[in-house]
Formats: C-alpha cells, sequence, structure tokens
C-alpha cells in the first residue's frame, strides 16, 4: 500500500498543482478518520504486543501472511466509527462474541454499568481510544477461549482472500430486507421484490471478475450465505454479471449494478433476473459511497 501512494506522489510532483477548498466538517472528519486508523494500527495491529496473534493468522492465495486479527478488528471499528448508533453496534460485537457486559468489564477493569450506559445510549459515544480498549478486550477474551469468533471468520476470509475482484464482504447479525438497502443506495428497483430477507452483501469488480475469476471461485463471492446483496461494480450493461449468475449454481437475493442508469441496462439482464426471479436493481452511487451508505445504521 505504501509503494501505491508513493507511486501517486511521485507522479503528482509532475503536474501542475491546483488549490482545492476542503470544508472544514469535512477537514475535521478526515483527520479523525486518519487518527482512529493510525490509533488501531498501533494498539490493535502489533505483533509485539501480542505474540500469540501468529496463532491466528493464515496464508492467502498469493502466500502472503494475512493478519486475520488485524481485519476483524478494522471491520468492527469502522462499523462503530460510520454507525449513527455506536452503542447499539457494540452490543451487536459484544454479542457476537458471547462475551456478558460483566464478562468485558471486568477485562477491562470497570464496573458494568459502564458499559451498559455506552451500549444503551446513556453514556456520550465512546471515542477511538475507548472503541479500541473494547475491541481489544473482546479480541483478547476470545482469545482465551481458543479463537473460536476470530476463526469462524478467518475460515470465511480465507476463502476470498487473494480474489481482487472481491471489493468488500459484509455479513449482517441480523436480517433487513432489500427494501433498507434500496433506500440506502437511492437505487431503481428493475424487477423483482424488495420484502425478501437480506443476510449480507458482496461487492465486486465486475470486469476483474470475469476476467480473472474461475467458475469455481465464483461461488465464493456468497460468504456464509446465498441469501445476499451481489453488488457489481464497473457495468457497462449488465449483462455479463447476469450470465454469470445464470450459468452459477447458487443464485443471491439480488443484484446491484453500480454505475449504470435503469435505461442503460441489458434487455437480456433483466430477462435473466426475470427467468432466474433475482431482483435487479441499479444504483448511480460511486463505491465509496456505497460502502459508506451501507456502513450506516
Amino acid at each position: 500500500m505504501t509503494w501505491a501512494f508513493q507511486a501517486d506522489f511521485d507522479s503528482l510532483r509532475s503536474k501542475p498543482t491546483t488549490r482545492v477548498r476542503i470544508p472544514v466538517d469535512a477537514l475535521r472528519f478526515l483527520i479523525f478518520i486518519i487518527d482512529a486508523i493510525l490509533t488501531l494500527n498501533a494498539e490493535l495491529f502489533s505483533l509485539d504486543l501480542y505474540p500469540s496473534l501468529t496463532s491466528c493468522c493464515f496464508m492467502n492465495y498469493g502466500g502472503e501472511i494475512s493478519n486475520a486479527r488485524g481485519l476483524l478488528a478494522e471491520k468492527i471499528a469502522g462499523e462503530i466509527t460510520l454507525s449513527q448508533s455506536p452503542g447499539d453496534t457494540l452490543r451487536k460485537w459484544r454479542r457476537n462474541f458471547a462475551i456478558t457486559q460483566t464478562d468485558l468489564s471486568n477485562h477491562m477493569g470497570m464496573s458494568p454499568s459502564v458499559i451498559s450506559d455506552y451500549e444503551s445510549g446513556r453514556r456520550k459515544s465512546p471515542g477511538i481510544m475507548i472503541v479500541s480498549k473494547i475491541i481489544d478486550a473482546l479480541l483478547r477474551i476470545d482469545e482465551s477461549r481458543g479463537c473460536n469468533v476470530l476463526r469462524a471468520y478467518e475460515n470465511m476470509w480465507g476463502d476470498i482472500l487473494g480474489l481482487d475482484s472481491i471489493c468488500s464482504v459484509c455479513e449482517y447479525q441480523d436480517p433487513i430486507h432489500l427494501a433498507t438497502i434500496v433506500e440506502k443506495l437511492n437505487a431503481d428497483v428493475i424487477f423483482g421484490r424488495t420484502d425478501i430477507t437480506i443476510w449480507g452483501y458482496t461487492v465486486i469488480d465486475s470486469m476483474k471478475a470475469i476476467i480473472e475469476m474461475l467458475p469455481d471461485q465464483f461461488q465464493k463471492i456468497y460468504g456464509r450465505s446465498t441469501a445476499r446483496v451481489l453488488i457489481f461494480t464497473g457495468v457497462h450493461s449488465g449483462k455479463a454479471p447476469m450470465v454469470a449468475v445464470r450459468v452459477s449454481n447458487l443464485k443471491p437475493g439480488a443484484v446491484v449494478l453500480q454505475g449504470i442508469m435503469p435505461s442503460e441496462v441489458d434487455p437480456i439482464a433483466i430477462k435473466i433476473a426475470q427467468v432466474e426471479n433475482i431482483p435487479l436493481i441499479t444504483t448511480h452511487f460511486s463505491v465509496d459511497e456505497i460502502s459508506i451508505a451501507l456502513s450506516k445504521g
């Protein structure tokens, strides 16, 4: 990642500079996010602080050791940071780890009422330092129990790491209606019902998936459940992604085509959606806007 940034900086040096006015609120948010990332890197991802971490790491397809603990910590921190209800998100993750408020508070050396106040919203939303300590406590308790939760995520991520065409995978703790996702993405429904239950979503680079992904790898985009939304990015007509869905044994709960208008969807893509009875949706949101929209509570 550092090399990629360096290449961008080198290319910028040779180009005329343009002054851009950044709103104060946007600048403050950017600084907050950068500080959060740096803090979490220092507090959560250090092998020196966590010598047992190597037992919870795994190898990806390219032969590179991937930090499963770091990935999970990053996922939790991102959800809490971007959530409109941080307390509810904290509670969700504590329950994901099957850890009681008492166990968590004892590990952190504080009263259970403090954890309860954070989760209920009675206490002001925790800062990034408190969040990092809570995440660390959840992960340490899980490690003391044999890394059961971490290994569950490790098994899931182990199937998709190394596939450049997979941008992100999200599993919901509780199901939501497809209509909720449609609303968040300000999307247009081309075909199908939106009152169906969705358990997660996968964001896929459509061109890379078509060119690089092998048939047996395509099934790995479904994560833990096929009752999920497949979001194909960089779509031109939607025909190729829908053909891929058509020939696959597994079928998604819905398909979202990113970057095109309803009028630009290929009639064959629509016909496949109708034949397979798969809701087909389009959104004009960018990939970053999709990520932000879906991460909000």
